[in-house]
């Protein structure tokens, strides 16, 4: 199994890097794979982490399990069909019964109905009440710890304070008074009821420089976390190049490439 999982590592590393060729049918089996991985592996993740646990779980809960009840006569049935989903005695997640989260049950039905064309409207009421919601929390999410917290962050003592006048790792004098100049020159350029000319202009500028080192360092944290990707896949490639998987790199990369040229010929000639 160690080889095989090598095998197939190669194969998906080295259809990725293809692209840089041209698009072909090696990439797209990799994209095609690596989307519908990931869609099914969340799909199941966010099933047995959130809706099974927390949204049935509160439906049909275990600790007012009784044979006698209707509600939990309909769970039963439901346990004859899929055991896993709804075992029996009720779900065990330490959750009392509530019966309000019938509506988000029928919300989330509503919207894989949306598959059946006649009542594909029934999904807009469950995707408005979604998407309504979410904006709602996100909104205050993102007022709270950016807007608040950014603002917060920039209210720092300038003197009158037992700080340090310069420190490489901790608060001073001369950090606070860049992160003031750099926060009120960043939010000047953004003023545009005034218009950028003499001395607001030379402030705004400061400004320009303050946004292109943020812009500029957060570009470089991104571009060196894809750097020690690309590192990670090439130090798996040299390794399973070894003998002790087959020469996997080897034999993957030369048949790839003979059959990626064998196309390419083929194109040419139907072209002439």
């Amino acid at each position: 199994m160690d080889i095989l999982g090598a095998w197939i590592a190669v194969f998906l590393t080295l259809a990725i890097f293809s692209f840089l060729y041209k698009d072909n049918p090696f990439y797209k089996i990799a994209e095609h794979l690596f989307v519908g991985v990931s869609a099914g592996y969340w799909m199941s993740f966010n099933f047995w982490t959130q809706i099974q646990p927390n949204l049935l779980g509160r439906l049909w809960p275990s600790k007012h399990y009784s044979d006698s009840s209707l509600w939990y006569s309909i769970y039963d049935m439901f346990g004859y069909v899929a055991g896993t989903i709804f075992p029996s005695g009720g779900i065990d997640k330490g959750h009392d019964m509530h019966l309000i989260y019938l509506f988000p049950l029928l919300l989330g039905i509503m919207m894989l109905v949306s598959l059946y064309q006649p009542l594909s409207w029934m999904a807009r009421w469950g995707i408005a009440y979604t998407v309504g919601m979410a904006a709602g929390l996100r909104a205050y999410g993102v007022l709270n710890s950016n807007v608040i917290g950014q603002v917060k962050n920039t209210i720092i003592p300038v003197i009158g304070t037992d700080l340090p006048f310069f420190s490489l790792t901790g608060d001073s004098y001369f950090n606070n008074l860049i992160i003031l100049v750099g926060t009120v020159t960043g939010l000047l350029y953004f003023y545009f009821s005034k218009e950028q000319t003499g001395h607001f202009s030379k402030v705004t500028k400061v400004g320009i420089y303050f946004l292109m080192v943020s812009f500029g360092a957060s570009f470089g944290f991104a571009v060196m976390g894809r750097i020690s990707l690309l590192i990670g896949r090439l130090l798996d490639l040299i390794k399973y190049s070894g003998s002790e998987f087959h020469h996997a790199s080897i034999w993957v990369l030369l048949v790839m490439v003979l059959l990626l040229g064998y196309s390419a010929y083929q194109e040419k000639e139907t072209n002439s």
